[in-house]
């Protein structure tokens, strides 16, 4: 399935790939040739360990270009008081009385942990184009759903300390 990635996340990715090729890919070259300069290879860790870097660092080059050339390019297309991209949200959670906070993010830069939910999570999908003071039920699956009501929402739009996923 294809990405939906904002400009930003395209940016972002375009230069982790730049700097993963001009400066991480060399350096790891050579790490690998003067690991196997040091003799024996069939007992020599620091071969294997290099190779695997640098192994590691072309699957990811790879997994990126090919996130790029399948990926969908979204816009914010909320209207100001709308949750939309980037926003953060305050939601009140009647079943649990509690209130939580969350950014509205891509996919790729979700983080369920520092409360960046993603716009293809159902919690996500759900609250896109609604306003301050109504109630939506999110349905999770076929037999559970939940009503959150949004309280407030901060269209600040600052996404430069939002990270890429690493896979």
């Amino acid at each position: 399935m294809a990405e939906r990635l904002t400009k930003t996340d395209v940016e972002k990715i375009e230069a982790e790939i730049e700097k993963r090729k001009l400066e991480i890919r060399p350096q790891l070259i050579a790490e690998v040739k003067e690991a196997r300069a040091q003799g024996d290879l069939s007992e020599n860790f620091e071969y294997y360990a290099a190779k695997k870097a640098k192994n590691q660092n072309e699957s990811r080059i790879r997994y990126l270009e090919n996130m790029l050339k399948f990926a969908t390019i979204v816009e914010d297309d909320s209207k100001s008081g709308e949750v939309g991209m980037n926003n953060t949200v305050t939601l009140y959670f009647p079943e649990d009385d509690m209130e939580e906070t969350y950014k509205i993010v891509t996919s790729i830069r979700s983080n369920s942990l520092k409360g960046k939910i993603s716009i293809e999570s159902p919690l996500g999908k759900a609250l896109l184009g609604h306003k301050v003071g109504d109630t939506v039920t999110i349905k999770v699956d076929d037999d559970y759903s939940y009503d959150v009501e949004i309280r407030a929402i901060d269209e600040s739009t600052d996404d430069a300390e939002d990270e890429i996923k690493s896979f």
